[in-house]
């Protein structure tokens, strides 16, 4: 989310709330009519209080309306019309929760439980969702130095999106990719508003469900990069929608989340063994291979994690490895672990060292453009290309090096322009956008949408994935997209001749009017 990430209840004032309104709702009776909360701060009693619901309206005071099943712990949002900006903070977070949660802890929870002690941490995760506003469908796990805490965690704040819509982004920046539990995952890390560390997990295309996912392995993942402790505590994790806009509709089907010092593989506690003789088998002037003695275990190797510098650089199922996407003549430090499939890993191997080679000066990959048409409406007041980029080269490409042009008309009125990204693959905190004019060219092309990146590195036979902008004259008046230079008429994603690539600032891609 962008803007300051508050307390999901405002402090110890809050949890008192919460409290009192926890010893009111007592535990459901069997087969217990649905519930009705349109109540700022209302909280629910779920499954014989092993659960809560929370209304968590922390950042508006307009109406919210959700109906509660205090038996299946389901819940949906049955009014709510949020307006806030997608900049800031969200309007609220309704969702349920399990632990310890600003001093108010739910029943028979089996937190906290120490980060390094876990030895299986499992969510079953179902959701509605709906086709219009701006939210995200998020679960939040907190994390703190002692056992339990009535305010503020002072550990990390884990937040796994597992979707989202509306242009929303999470704090922070995009720092990495991986693949955890057979998905694809961005991470974004940053620090909260007051400063606390936040790393947040969103899933590549999004998802309605998470089904017996692994959450240790993603907690893993944040011990491995530095971003979790393992000597803090495990004590609560909560799952809703964090809203911006809209809402209504949104609903949780169910939530479970198990947390156990007992690992999920039958009763195995036999780390594997630490992979040696790990060595540099190549470089280029944008990676580094690597391989090693394959590690043993007694139930089996699943796989190795590699580091680069002492953070995640990715995982592999194979003893080898190459490391894309790095600096021309940069020097780099590699670590490997080994796991096996019951979530036992090693200790790490011995350091190696690598450096890239020079680099040629020159394009690292062969670039190309690719453009669908998201407005209807040629003759509204926004235009709306969809574009991404594809690297088709055979080697890695620095984002930061590369601008694409979307060229257009502006006709009459101001000069000025608005400019804005609704959604990016790779989080639109990694998009640069402006317009400029475009000096002396031709008919449908005075002007030009600039799109850049602030940085990152697109691997060979890789794309940004979509990414949907907007602009808009200053004055708001409308455009006629009939003759703008770049316009075409797909609705899908197709090669574009008449969008250009630049790298470095030369046309590597596409033709200039």
């Amino acid at each position: 989310m962008t803007g300051p990430r508050l307390p999901a209840l405002a402090g110890a004032a809050a949890a008192l709330v919460l409290a009192a309104a926890s010893m009111l709702t007592g535990a459901p009776a069997a087969s217990a009519a649905p519930v009705t909360d349109c109540t700022q701060w209302g909280t629910t009693e779920l499954q014989g209080g092993e659960y809560l619901y929370q209304q968590n309206e922390w950042n508006s005071e307009a109406e919210q309306c959700v109906s509660v099943d205090p038996d299946t712990g389901a819940w949906s949002v049955t009014k709510s019309s949020f307006s806030l900006p997608t900049n800031g903070a969200p309007a609220t977070y309704p969702s349920s929760y399990k632990g310890c949660h600003w001093g108010a802890c739910t029943t028979d929870s089996g937190l906290p439980l120490r980060v390094d002690e876990l030895g299986s941490v499992t969510t079953d995760w179902s959701t509605t969702q709906v086709a219009s506003g701006a939210y995200n469908v998020s679960m939040d796990i907190w994390f703190n130095s002692a056992p339990v805490t009535d305010d503020q965690p002072d550990g990390t704040e884990v937040m796994i999106w597992m979707n989202h819509r509306g242009g929303v982004q999470p704090i922070g920046s995009r720092t990495a990719t991986v693949r955890l539990d057979g998905r694809n995952w961005d991470v974004w890390t940053g620090p909260g508003a007051s400063g606390w560390k936040v790393i947040s997990y969103v899933l590549q295309g999004g998802a309605t469900e998470l089904a017996d996912f692994d959450v240790k392995g993603l907690i893993d993942d944040g011990v491995g990069r530095g971003s979790i402790d393992p000597a803090h505590y495990l004590i609560d994790a909560e799952a809703g929608f964090e809203i911006w806009q809209g809402g209504q509709g949104l609903g949780m089907n169910r939530f479970a989340f198990e947390a156990s010092t007992e690992s999920g593989g039958g009763g195995d506690t036999q780390a594997p063994t630490v992979p040696a003789g790990v060595t540099v088998t190549g470089t280029t002037d944008s990676s580094v291979s690597l391989s090693w003695t394959p590690a043993t275990d007694d139930t089996g190797v699943s796989g190795y994690d590699v580091y680069r510098d002492g953070v995640k650089a990715g995982s592999t199922a194979s003893a080898s490895f190459t490391d894309t996407g790095l600096a021309a003549s940069s020097s780099h430090s590699y670590t490997v672990r080994a796991r096996d499939a019951a979530g036992n890993t090693s200790a790490v191997s011995a350091a190696v060292g690598a450096t890239t080679e020079a680099g040629g000066g020159g394009s690292t990959g062969a670039l190309k453009a690719q453009y669908k048409n998201n407005d209807a409406s040629p003759g509204d007041n926004q235009i709306r290309p969809g574009l991404q980029l594809v690297n088709t080269g055979t080697t890695a490409v620095d984002l930061s090096k590369v601008t694409l042009r979307y060229w257009f008309s502006g006709e009459s009125g101001s000069a000025s322009y608005g400019t804005s990204c609704d959604y990016a693959v790779i989080g639109c905190g990694a998009v640069t956008h402006r317009v400029a004019p475009a000096g002396s060219a031709g008919t449908g092309a005075d002007h030009y949408l600039e799109v850049g990146f602030t940085g990152g590195s697109l691997a060979p036979g890789a794309s940004t994935g979509e990414m949907q902008l907007r602009f808009n004259k200053a004055d708001w008046s409308a455009f006629d997209e009939t003759d703008d230079y770049s316009r075409a008429a797909n609705t899908a994603f197709a090669d574009a001749s008449k969008v250009g690539v630049y790298l470095n600032g030369a046309l590597t891609s596409g033709t200039a009017p």
